[in-house]
């Protein structure tokens, strides 16, 4: 057997990592080179590097920024703590201490803090350090025209947290902060008699007495002359003994007054809840009851314009002593009778619902909560009586417990979730909002799946390649990059008042000049959005059409099946998962977008659903809230933008947690529908 000769210069490179030398022998005629070091750009290790890293910074902020929308939004709802501060020169600043930060003042600020502690007899501020300062929600707006307050630290006096300092959640008006002095039960007596002549104050005296002797049999508290003064810049209602009355003519009723702080909480809570379904019951009676009447007699009135433009065109066209213009006359003349009847029946719907709604006021009327001020800066502190159909929560935070705190915060999470927005939207709940986002998303997706699919398949599955079929693809990749406003614009004057003012024209003809379709509204907007995110749905059907075998389609072919058996039997099934991508690539865009909105349909404020229990029920031309449209009004077109501002993150935080539900149930029907290929396949 031949021995086998090995290469030298094998044997060289074998061994240029051990050294000079082979089996323990030098290596003969090659001088010694210097070992070469790969390129750091070469190794594998780098890339691993650099990929990872990146990924970890993308996580990074991610999580950051969701976090900080979790921690912003789930705390904006917990009960602060109500603070009074009180200051070197006598200021007093009553509420809850938002936030604290540092600031290094100018020397104009240095030299009035200076002042302020050198009147008071304290030590001169360190020029060129940081002060701190806290800012005090302090709301009581009507009374202050102001709703937060800096207050420097340098200036503190006194800084404490009262027992019955209370923070009450009003209907107008934002938040007052104050201390609960009674609870007044009010028997109120009218200012003139059946006639229409004003009272006497004699006449108001002697029937406050006999109000006054009715209460004898009442305990737990002391009666009271119920007065109108004129205190503050304004008439207020006050409780006051009947030895303190000085003008007869002032008297609006007699009262039983539980005072103290501690007895006025109580019967707060005693009375509360009732106070509330009925004040519930009268917003039901002027929503819904009092637009239900307007709708009829709104149909009533359409119905007869109809049928005078309908005359209007019988004339035109036949002549004024024609069949069908004697017809048509009498078509309008029973319209205008049932028009008159039906304002008659109107106008007594009307009396009934307001005889019940002045039933209820007046029975919340009688209920009242007698609060003091703290007197905010310099001013005098103020007392004010409280209708408890005007409050929402009553809350002395710094007496409650932590389960008591817990459940408050859960109530104003359902409260936010389930109630229509109030106060310019920076209070109350955004449930129009919610409503609006998932249907106007729904209807989009239903919109824009359809005609994405379709496109994608005619370029896919039946277009031969070519300069036009090209175009096309570059058209709609470039589409993708379309700055949204500009579909806002498109929308607009398209599909509002090019197609919306057609269909007015020829189908609502009587609802003109004011627009039914020829205006923002739902369906509007939903076709904005679906344009939006049609090349979404494209590239993504495309990509998953591409991503099916041929073998598959060959094997169709092979069995007798047609192109479209074909398609709708082997390769859309195969295909779903990656169109049903697409689809939640849409509505995660869709449901997200605000400029395009804000031209064709989301407003302010629209508590009336898009939907409700009214044929066609859905009403597609309404307006509508949106969510992420709510984030821009509340966070900078509000005038109160800090007390806005925790209501901006919870807004959002509900806005994501929105999309991130509808994308996980969209998720599950993919994983659905492949589970079912899967199985069919096997």
């Amino acid at each position: 057997m031949t021995p086998k000769v090995q290469d030298p210069l094998s044997m060289e490179h074998r061994d240029k990592g051990r050294g000079s030398y082979s089996q323990g022998k030098p290596v003969v005629g090659r001088s010694r080179r210097k070992r070469s070091h790969a390129s750091l750009l070469a190794s594998h290790e780098a890339s691993i590097w650099v990929t990872g890293g990146a990924l970890i910074l993308c996580v990074v902020m991610i999580v950051a920024l969701l976090g900080g929308v979790l921690f912003k939004g789930l705390s904006t709802f917990w009960p602060q703590a109500v603070e009074r501060l009180e200051t070197v020169d006598g200021r007093v600043y009553l509420g809850a201490v938002t936030r604290t930060n540092m600031y290094l003042p100018d020397e104009a600020a240095f030299g009035e803090l200076d002042e302020l502690r050198g009147a008071a007899g304290k030590d001169a501020l360190p020029r060129e350090v940081e002060l701190e300062r806290s800012l005090v929600r302090t709301g009581n707006f009507k009374l202050t025209q102001n709703h937060f307050q800096w207050v420097e630290h340098a200036l503190l006096a006194n800084r404490e947290k009262l027992p019955w300092a209370t923070v009450v959640e009003r209907m107008e008006w934002g938040r007052f902060y104050g201390y609960p002095e009674a609870f007044v039960e009010v028997e109120p007596i009218e200012a003139r008699d059946s006639e229409g002549r004003k009272k006497t104050g004699e006449q108001l005296e002697r029937e406050a007495d006999e109000l006054i002797a009715s209460f004898s049999t009442r305990t737990g508290g002391e009666p009271a002359i119920l007065v109108e003064r004129y205190e503050g810049g304004e008439y207020r209602l006050l409780p006051i003994a009947r030895t303190e009355l000085e003008q007869p003519s002032e008297i609006r009723g007699a009262a039983w007054v539980y005072r103290g702080a501690e007895a006025a909480m109580e019967q707060f809570e005693v009375h509360h809840g009732d106070v509330i379904e009925s004040r519930d019951a009268r917003r039901d009676l002027e929503k819904f009851d009092t637009g239900k009447v307007n709708r009829a007699q709104e149909q009533a009135r359409l119905a007869m314009r109809r049928a005078e433009l309908e005359l209007e065109d019988v004339v035109s066209d036949a002549g004024e002593d024609s069949q069908r213009a004697t017809e048509a006359r009498a078509v309008l003349a029973k319209a205008t009778e049932a028009y008159q009847e039906q304002c008659e029946w109107s106008e007594s719907e009307f009396d009934r619902i307001r005889a019940d709604i002045d039933e209820i006021n007046l029975a919340n009327s009688r209920y009242q909560m007698l609060f003091e001020t703290a007197g905010e800066g310099d001013s005098p502190p103020v007392t004010l009586l409280m209708g408890l159909d005007e409050i929402v929560r009553a809350l002395p935070t710094n007496r409650m417990s932590w389960l008591e705190k817990l459940s408050v915060y859960f109530s104003r999470w359902l409260e936010f979730l389930w109630e229509d927005p109030r106060e310019a939207n920076s209070e109350g709940g955004v449930f129009p909002a919610i409503f609006g986002t998932v249907l106007m998303t729904m209807i989009m997706a239903i919109l824009v799946v359809p005609f994405g699919v379709l496109s994608a398949l005619y370029l896919g599955e039946y277009a031969k390649n070519g300069p036009i079929v090209s175009a096309v693809r570059i058209a709609v990749n470039n589409l993708a990059g379309v700055p949204s406003i500009v579909f806002g614009i498109f929308g607009l004057g398209f599909f509002c008042y090019t197609v919306g003012a057609n269909i007015d024209e020829l189908f609502f003809r009587a609802e003109l000049p004011n627009p039914t379709f020829g205006k923002g509204g739902l369906i509007w907007a939903s076709l904005t959005l679906a344009l939006l995110t049609l090349p979404v749905v494209i590239v993504a059907t495309e990509e998953a059409l591409a991503a099916v075998p041929n073998s598959a389609r060959e094997g169709s072919y092979a069995c007798g099946a047609g192109k479209w058996q074909t398609i709708r039997r082997i390769i859309l099934p195969r295909a779903m998962p990656g169109i049903m991508t697409g689809m939640i690539l849409a509505m995660a865009r869709g449901a997200g977008e605000v400029a395009p909105l804000m031209l064709v349909g989301a407003v302010k404020l629209a508590p009336e659903l898009p939907l409700n229990g009214e044929f066609p029920f859905i009403h597609a031309e309404n307006s509508f809230m949106h969510l992420g449209f709510h984030i821009f009004d509340v966070g900078f077109q509000s005038q109160n933008s800090e007390a806005a501002k925790p209501m901006v993150y919870t807004t959002t935080l509900v806005l994501v947690s929105l999309i991130f539900a509808l994308n996980l149930a969209a998720i599950g029907l993919r994983k659905r529908l492949a589970r079912q290929f899967e199985s069919s396949t096997l």
